[in-house]
């Protein structure tokens, strides 16, 4: 899979709340970038730029969310407003999304049926442990070699129909030279798998 940038903070109005206007212009953006593709999105207060590849398939599929928070709730601060932690709940409405499976440990990959469906890849490496990489949200437990081999299988029972990768913490956030360095390398390992 060809690996996409589809980083859009510099853009006013997106840091973990996107404004109307923004939405706008990210979506436009997002149409002329191949959906069948790895996309990096940047920290995890941009999760929600996974929506707008969602809302681009046209036909039935599976969204399967590795991420240490479910991305579901209600905007607390800004009602109504699509956020990093309320877009799997906007994802839930599309037409063509079958269901949604959220994992945080390898255990939950059991609730992940095989129904043949497609499946779109979400990761967010806040669903990692401390010792593999370094966000700015509260991270899980999973190993790198966890996630990888759960990806694997994934890979193994049908098609993947994109994949995103967001989380890791920038200098912009106040990463330092090690935090990049494990983040770059879990990033490599996940790319790794597609290439």
């Amino acid at each position: 899979m060809e690996v996409v940038e589809s980083v859009f903070s510099y853009l006013e109005g997106t840091n973990c709340y996107c404004c109307d206007e923004s939405a706008a212009i990210i979506r436009e953006k997002v149409s002329q970038l191949p959906l069948d593709a790895v996309h990096l999105i940047g920290t995890g207060d941009y999760h929600y730029v996974s929506l707008f590849y969602l809302e681009r398939i046209s036909h039935p599929f599976r969204l399967v969310l590795f991420d240490n928070h479910p991305d579901d709730q209600k905007g607390t601060l800004m009602e109504g407003m699509l956020s990093c932690g309320s877009w799997v709940g906007e994802a839930r409405r599309l037409e063509m999304l079958r269901d949604s499976v959220w994992i945080r440990r390898v255990e939950d990959l059991a609730l992940l049926d095989p129904s043949g469906l497609p499946l779109y890849l979400s990761v967010d490496l806040d669903v990692l442990d401390e010792k593999y990489a370094s966000t700015n949200w509260d991270q899980g437990t999973m190993s790198l070699d966890e996630l990888c081999c759960a990806i694997d299988t994934l890979k193994s029972r049908g098609s993947i129909i994109g994949v995103d990768i967001c989380g890791g913490l920038t200098i912009e956030k106040g990463a330092s030279s090690e935090d990049l360095a494990k983040n770059k390398a879990a990033e490599e390992a996940l790319l790794n798998l597609f290439r």
